[in-house]
Parts: C-alpha cells; sequence; structure tokens
C-alpha cells in the first residue's frame, strides 16, 4: 500500500474497542454485576478477559463466557450485560488513547470517516457523544445491527455509503481477518488488544495515521 493509494481513498474505517478507546476495566465491573443481579452463575469477568474476547461477534463472546448454559440463556445474559454497559458506560466512559481526538479532527478534513465494530446497538453512539467525535464520523454500522460477520458488515456500510476504496484502522486478528473477507487494506492498531504478525501496515499511535495517510 502506497502513498499513491491512500490519495484515492473515498473512507477510512475504525474499530472502536483496542483502537480509539479501552473500556473493559468499566465493562467488566458492570458486567458482573448484571451476571449476579441476573442469574444464579458464579462467574467472575475480568478486563484482561474481556480484551482476548473485544472484537469477537456478541455471539462467539457469549458462548466462551457462559458455555454451560443454552445459547438461549446466553442471549438472555449478555442482553442483561449490555444494558447494564450502555448505562454505565454514560457516566463512566472508556479510557481514550492519546491523539484520538486531534487524529480524528485532522483526518475528517480530508477523509470521511466511519466506524465498523461487533458490539451492540447504541455502543458506538456512545462513544460519540462521550468523546465529542459525533460531527467527525459520517457513518457507522455494528453487528448489533447486521447479525453478521465484521467483514460482511463492513462491505454492507460500504455499499451504503457508495464507498470503493477504503482502509480499516484495528488491533485485532479478528480485524485483519474480516478485512481479507471484505477485501479492503488493513492498518494494524499495534498498541490495542491484539496481535496480527503478519500485518503488512502498522502504527505505534493513533496519530501516525496523519503522516501515513498524508492528512
Amino acid at each position: 500500500m502506497n502513498q499513491e493509494t491512500f490519495t484515492q481513498l473515498d473512507g477510512i474505517i475504525f474499530d472502536v474497542d483496542g483502537t480509539l478507546w479501552d473500556s473493559t476495566e468499566q465493562v467488566a465491573q458492570v458486567w458482573n454485576r448484571a451476571v449476579r443481579e441476573n442469574t444464579d452463575l458464579d462467574i467472575q469477568v475480568g478486563a484482561d478477559d474481556l480484551r482476548r474476547l473485544f472484537g469477537k461477534t456478541m455471539a462467539e463472546i457469549a458462548s466462551e463466557l457462559f458455555p454451560s448454559s443454552s445459547a438461549e440463556n446466553q442471549k438472555q445474559i449478555m442482553d442483561s450485560c449490555y444494558s447494564y454497559e450502555n448505562e454505565y458506560l454514560e457516566t463512566h466512559p472508556g479510557e481514550l488513547y492519546e491523539g484520538v481526538v486531534d487524529t480524528f479532527h485532522a483526518l475528517s478534513k480530508k477523509f470521511k470517516l466511519y466506524i465498523v465494530s461487533n458490539c451492540q446497538c447504541g455502543y458506538i453512539e456512545l462513544f460519540l457523544r462521550s468523546t465529542g467525535l459525533e460531527d467527525c464520523v459520517a457513518d457507522h454500522l455494528c453487528f448489533g445491527e447486521t447479525s453478521v460477520s465484521k467483514g460482511r458488515t463492513i462491505r454492507l456500510l460500504m455499499e451504503r455509503n457508495h464507498l470503493e476504496h477504503v482502509v480499516y484502522v484495528g488491533d485485532t486478528q479478528g480485524d485483519a481477518d474480516a478485512c481479507k473477507e471484505a477485501d479492503v487494506p488493513f492498518i494494524l492498531a499495534e498498541y490495542g488488544f491484539g496481535e496480527v504478525p503478519d500485518a503488512r501496515q502498522r502504527i505505534r499511535s493513533i496519530s501516525e495515521l496523519c503522516q501515513m495517510l498524508g492528512a
């Protein structure tokens, strides 16, 4: 991927967790309360557990955290967790990575910015409200809306916005795999939750995107 390719971009798509902020400490705390108040399960979820799981689909996370429960019960538990989470994060937002706000403002002057995440409905909107970045993001889409793979969700967002040349910025092998499925270039946020040994394009901080993309 060269500089000439970047000048042809009509959109940059971002992941959220591990790429733009880290909400795992807050989410672990509130998910444990949701499980304690709505189930008889003796399970403790830690922030490290979530860093390992975030990026997977909601159904995959439920299956790993609550393997002894039926699929129906897993969904009910996760619905409670996500309801508690959305309410809690309104007043206890995640930790924004250094440089995100300035980078979004700089990039949005040259490119249309988008977000695709495997999260629940309302999570991206909450992130944008808490960071004040609503005006920088042209559109977003999540698993809670599509119920399909992240690669397919990326393509759906591209189709909806008539995008042809995009790049996706994420932090996990799942993000890299989704980009292969969607046939779009991938930039690895090395500071995030995962490792992608084969990633060809990498950033050590989000502010490096400005120089990489010529913004």
